[in-house]
């Protein structure tokens, strides 16, 4: 199988420990993940929320590093972990 891009939004919220990554949400296009994340980013108990891509193949789960597209509000400075 050829390589996928998936395009998602990631709401962060409150925590006892600063923040915590929220429930994602995979979107058709780049822009329409930069829209769902402003949104997100909005709501009562977020503190923000990014935008971003990863490009992989499906069939091997083998995916490189999220690139982050945009970020709102308060969000971790180290997102390596995408």
């Amino acid at each position: 199988m050829s390589e996928v891009t998936y395009y998602v939004a990631l709401p962060f919220v409150f925590s006892d420990d600063g923040l915590a990554a929220g429930e994602a949400t995979e979107c058709l296009s780049a822009n329409a993940a930069v829209m769902r994340a402003e949104a997100l980013s909005r709501k009562p108990g977020h503190a923000g929320a990014i935008a971003f891509s990863r490009t992989g193949d499906p069939s091997s789960g083998d995916f490189s590093d999220g690139t982050l597209i945009r970020k709102f509000g308060d969000v971790p400075d180290d997102l390596s972990s995408l």
